[in-house]
């Protein structure tokens, strides 16, 4: 591992179909490295994967098939910026249609309970627009929503 600091993700036993899926939703994102036991052990045999080396939008991570003990929750999630509707479509529907869940003002769960924010830029920007007004408007616009939509975000935006 040549990072000094990498993202390491439990998982129970599906670390190599997380980091997978990943590699072929997100650009700039692949599967590094496969770690498997060089023999049996208590919770596994030889052979199985103990942990996946791979980067999602080019942060370096580390599936660890720890087991059942711990499980996702979103006190962390991957933030994504979108840079318009059809790559936030295209990343929601991938994430929610793969077993996965929709949740509110753009996040989602992906089916091994990873959570994700899908945000558009023009939320962020919208959001922190210097009139007040205006960001209140985008704001609770947003506070509707399941996937963001960006269209109603900016006519929120524009009152």
């Amino acid at each position: 591992m040549a990072n000094k600091n990498t993202i390491c993700l439990w998982y129970d036993g599906t670390a190599l179909d997380a980091a997978t899926f990943y590699a072929e939703t997100f650009p700039d994102s692949a599967v590094t490295s496969v770690l498997r036991a060089p023999g049996d052990y208590p919770a596994g045999k030889q052979g199985d994967v103990l942990t996946v080396e791979f980067t999602v939008l080019g942060i370096p991570c580390l599936g660890l098939n720890g087991g059942p003990e711990f499980k996702h929750s979103e006190a962390f999630s991957f933030q994504v910026a979108t840079d318009d509707q059809a790559e936030t479509d295209r990343l929601w529907n991938a994430i929610v249609g793969n077993d996965g869940q929709e949740s509110e003002c753009g996040w989602c769960k992906d089916k091994w309970g990873l959570s994700w924010q899908i945000t558009p830029r023009a939320l962020t920007a919208a959001i922190s627009d210097p009139d007040p007004a205006a960001a209140k408007r985008a704001f609770e616009a947003m506070m509707d929503m399941r996937k963001i939509d960006i269209a109603a975000i900016e006519a929120a935006r524009r009152g």
